[in-house]
């Protein structure tokens, strides 16, 4: 028979796929000898069998939820996913597993479940094998009823304590386990505070706790028809309830943002253990800690603790809770066994631990200990130190972050000196400085997100529920809550800038405005936050690019070590390549030509060389649009003075530098309203035959790349001219320019024979005659036909490397307009599932791969020295590098803001096949 139960000192603390991540931290940490209260944990294998009987009927409304649907359409799919789970059943014999393992917890703790004189209380809490803060259930004080209540008085001696569990753990069962909606008790709570007169509910009297209680309990029988007093009736429907909680929208919408797949983490543990009080007294509390602080990477403990109250407190942001300091001033000596042990686990763990704990009566208990979310910038700065420290090596440091960590590494900051007086000021929980237009609902968040609006999203104070507009925000603001509140802590784990703690700021939900020192802001008005200061600005405050530097450049550095991939730019103007130098690429992979022609009097001849109906007319244009570019080209290669430039030659379909045939006759018919001569006329009327003789039903598979250099070499001489001379020039300035000519949409190899005889190697010959230089120039293809790749051999011998353009491979490949399928159906597709990516962001490994791979293979059996290469926007993706390194390429190029998040993918894709090798 299965084994679902496991107790703490018998679980395997490396199984977190069994006993999710809280139950292997127990395990952990109760075989370490800390002070953990006793308990178990009821496996995911459980949680799997809970759902098993409508598996097919759950995951389908699951899907449904998936799509982000409206609100209305929202509530009704989970009013039906709700119905369906309310039928399940726990697995046969858990509860017997269940019943032993609590006998087991009485005798340890020396109380009784349910007794009415010295009763054992627990919670009953989730921990999924991946980390989701906040996005599952938790109940304390299970146990408790009307008999309950009065030993646990006697057993503490402290009547308002035991009351104050009571009306806790009556509003969590009714929210979580019966589905109360939790603004009842929250109005019920205000009542009471009104009625007595007091500010927190840490001031409520035992009287005025009764009377909650007894309000709590009106409300349960008014909306659930009763609040059953059997303990274990409560215990078993606590588990289930838990167990439905990974099945929340919240909870989808988390596993869907953070791509967390059934492979990954398919259901939800649940830990019961003891409860330990952190509400008996101000020589009591909760609190969160930190290893190290999750905000900047500094080696200090880094937390928080509230006196007088259970966990829920501190994480829901409820009251503003101390800082830990605070913790060292009332108990010294518990603060130095916090911080020792704080280390020992960050040491076993390898990682920056988050830790939750409870004193009781100037006792200290560990309650949970996960690797921490942190700020990206934290994120870097541990991983290295930790390293230097000898925690982790070089490569343990690189796996810890993320590719994609980086790139919020680049979140703009404040110009300070454009900066006005910030209208307030709160707690700085995580980076970056951003603005947008306030909202105060998350479903607003979500409905303006797609309106293409940036926004942010204001609460009084965030709960779990509110995810979804945390990821449609651009950053989130919060008048209460601390560094280890909800909000700061989910906005720390998705990279979203937010400011949490701000006191001075009244929200008022129901008129859609906040107030702050006089100044009234509304829905829809723009505010900026700043999540590195904490500062809030009215309006949209100008911001400054990151530089590299620090841990990162040391990060990056350790990762340059570990990868094979190269990693050069795609650029288009000289700005793109300063930035890609800067961010350490190793070259430019794609140099586009075509902002070049976009100045008005280039564009004027570029059109004469299109219109032109003789080759020595052409030939004579292109000479002038030569001599006009070839300072661009200049500029560039000494930008990357050193490193190799790859410049495209001419590839976009030439309609699209000339006027539009309609745009030529409204001219026609304004000049002749206007009295226009014959002449003028003539003109306009020849240029509507020509352009209207150039046009093309299909222009993206028509006369564009090769096929120009092919019927019109005198392009691709000029193009040669500018480009060698602009490389000649430098190089007898002492410069050292590496020129590689690429050739695009080639799918006949005699295509770039023809080109390279008749139109570059002549012109190349002429330049280095005329400035008496020999150049270091190659010539290759882009591989960007379908035909290419699967004649890559044949090609090779005429291509001294290839740059896989995966963009329009992928085009060729689906047969898909991109501009067209995204704009129609392939959200279907993907809604659907008939497509599990969007192939234009993620390599299509079965399609366009396998086309790159052959292409690769032939390509190097002709010619072992090819240079291989990918310059697509695929370049910039990690999962996709990661395939580019096992295809065997040399490098890839993305755009410049990526190159960091290229550098180091390249290094988990070397490392990780050098592991898999090693394994």
């Amino acid at each position: 028979m299965r084994k679902y139960v496991f107790d703490f000192e018998e679980g395997d603390p490396n199984n977190k796929k069994l006993l999710g991540g809280k139950g292997a931290g127990l395990s952990l940490m109760a075989r370490a000898g800390l002070p953990v209260p006793p308990g178990f944990t009821i496996t995911t294998d459980a949680c799997r069998e809970f759902f098993s009987p409508r598996k097919k009927e759950v995951d389908e409304l699951v899907k449904q939820l998936e799509k982000n649907p409206p609100p209305a359409v929202r509530d009704e799919l989970i009013r039906k996913l709700w119905s369906i789970i309310d039928t399940l059943s726990l697995p046969a014999g858990l509860m017997d597993e269940v019943r032993d393992r609590m006998k087991a917890l009485e005798e340890k703790r020396g109380r009784k479940f349910g007794d009415r004189k010295n009763p054992l209380l627990v919670s009953v809490r989730s921990g999924a094998p991946v980390s989701m803060p906040g996005m599952m259930d938790t109940i304390l004080n299970l146990g408790l009823n009307d008999e309950t209540v009065v030993g646990l008085a006697h057993q503490t001696s402290d009547e308002r304590f035991a009351f104050d569990s009571y009306r806790r753990f009556l509003s969590l069962y009714g929210k979580i386990v019966l589905g109360i909606d939790d603004k009842k008790f929250d109005e019920a709570m205000e009542k009471i505070k009104e009625k007595y007169g007091a500010k927190s509910d840490v001031e409520l009297s035992v009287e005025a706790l009764k009377e909650l209680v007894e309000s709590y309990k009106t409300i349960i029988n008014k909306e659930a028809g009763g609040f059953p007093q059997d303990p274990w009736m409560q215990l078993e429907s606590a588990i289930k309830a838990v167990f439905r909680s990974w099945m929340n929208p919240r909870a989808i919408y988390y596993r869907i943002a953070n791509k967390i797949t059934p492979e990954v983490a398919g259901c939800t543990a649940v830990t019961v253990q003891s409860m330990v009080f952190g509400n008996m007294g101000m020589d009591s509390g909760t609190g969160v800690v930190f290893s190290r602080n999750v905000a900047n990477g500094e080696n200090e403990i880094y937390g928080e603790f509230l006196p007088n109250a259970q966990g829920e407190d501190v994480v829901a942001g409820i009251r503003t809770p101390l800082h830990i300091s605070d913790l060292k001033e009332r108990f010294p000596r518990l603060y130095e066994d916090l911080y020792k042990n704080l280390k020992m686990l960050e040491r076993i763990n390898k990682d920056v631990q988050d830790v939750e704990f409870t004193v009781e009566r100037g006792k200290l208990f560990f309650l949970q200990t996960r690797d921490a979310k942190m700020t990206p910038i934290a994120r870097v700065k541990t991983a290295v130190d930790m390293a230097r420290e000898g925690i982790l090596t070089e490569e343990e440091a690189v796996l810890k972050v993320k590719p994609e960590v980086v790139l919020q590494l680049l979140y703009p900051r404040i110009d300070e000196a454009k900066a006005p007086k910030p209208i307030a000021k709160g707690l700085a929980a995580s980076p970056g400085a951003v603005n947008g237009e306030v909202v105060f609902h998350p479903d607003d968040a979500v409905e303006k997100a797609k309106q293409g609006k940036s926004v942010i999203l204001v609460r009084t104070e965030t709960k779990p529920d509110d995810v979804h507009g945390f990821y449609a925000a651009v950053g989130i603001l919060t008048s209460r809550g601390g560094m280890t509140s909800h909000a700061a802590v989910v906005a720390r784990g998705i990279g979203k800038p937010a400011v949490v703690g701000a006191e001075s700021i009244k929200v008022d939900y129901d008129r859609k405005l906040f107030e702050v020192n006089g100044i009234v802001v509304k829905e829809g008005d723009v505010i900026t936050i700043d999540g590195n200061s904490g500062n809030v600005y009215l309006g949209a405050v100008p911001t400054l690019r990151p530089t590299v530097g620090g841990e990162l450049s040391t990060l990056l550095e350790w990762a340059d070590k570990f990868r094979r991939l190269g990693v050069r730019a795609n650029a288009d103007l000289p700005q793109d390549a300063k930035i890609a130098r800067e961010y350490g690429a190793e070259g430019i992979g794609l140099l586009r030509i075509e902002r070049m022609f976009r100045k008005p009097e280039r564009l004027e001849v570029l059109r004469k060389v299109i219109l032109a109906e003789s080759s020595d007319e052409r030939r004579k244009a292109m000479e002038e649009l030569a001599n006009m570019i070839k300072g661009d080209f200049k500029e560039i290669f000494e930008i990357m003075d050193g490193l190799p430039v790859i410049v495209r030659l001419i590839d976009p379909p030439l309609h699209e530098f000339l006027p539009k045939p309609e745009e030529i006759l409204k001219e026609i018919y304004e000049a002749k309203i206007a009295g226009a001569s014959k002449d003028k006329l003539d003109e306009l009327e020849k240029l509507y035959k020509r352009v209207s003789a150039l046009t093309e039903a299909n222009p993206m598979m028509g006369h564009r790349g090769v096929r120009v250099g092919v019927t019109y070499p005198e392009v691709y001489i000029g193009l040669t001219k500018a480009i060698l001379s602009a490389a000649a020039e430098l190089k007898l300035q002492g410069k050292n320019p590496i020129v590689e000519i690429m050739i695009p949409q080639v799918a006949i190899p005699e295509e770039i024979r023809f080109v390279k005889e008749k139109a570059i190697l002549p012109t190349a010959e002429e330049v280095e005659k005329s400035y008496g230089i020999k150049l270091n120039y190659k010539i290759g293809t882009m591989m960007e036909t379908v035909r290419a790749c699967l004649v890559a051999d044949e090609i090779a011998k005429h291509a001294e490397f290839f740059s896989f353009g995966t963009n329009d491979l992928t085009q060729a490949t689906f047969s898909f307009s991109r501009d067209d399928v995204e704009n129609k159906f392939l959200p279907k597709y993907l809604e659907l599932e008939i497509l599990k990516v969007n192939p234009f962001e993620v390599i299509d490994k079965a399609g366009v791969g396998e086309l790159v791979r052959i292409g690769t293979e032939r390509g190097k059996k002709t010619r072992n020295d090819l240079e291989v290469g990918i310059c697509g926007e695929h370049g910039g993706d990690p999962e996709s590098i990661e395939f580019f390194h096992q295809a065997g390429l040399d490098y890839v190029s993305a755009s410049p803001y990526r190159i960091l998040v290229a550098r180091l993918a390249a290094a988990h894709a070397a490392i990780k096949e050098r592991k898999a090798k090693g394994s």
